[in-house]
């Protein structure tokens, strides 16, 4: 009985869907060819292109300096 239920929901909200469409009220404003998608993609191409800050560059190449300085201080040495 629940297997029958379950088909006839999605049915209708197929239908709902389908009705929606032919509407024309399908389109929220938000998809990929909006307004806000257009202006979306812009702000996120500009992030994209901007260069990375020296100061983080600079943290970056301590972070990798003191994990090399943790590697060789975790290898065992011969006699030790």
């Amino acid at each position: 009985m629940g297997a029958i239920i379950d088909d006839m929901m999605k049915e209708t909200i197929v239908s709902q869907r389908r009705t929606r469409m032919q509407a024309g009220r399908g389109d929220d404003g938000l998809g990929p060819s909006s307004d806000i998608g257009a202006r979306l993609r812009a702000l996120y191409g500009a992030v994209q292109e901007e260069g990375v800050p020296d100061h983080l560059l600079d943290l970056l190449e301590k972070l990798d300096s003191a994990e090399q300085a943790q590697k060789v201080k975790s290898i065992p040495r011969d006699g030790e």
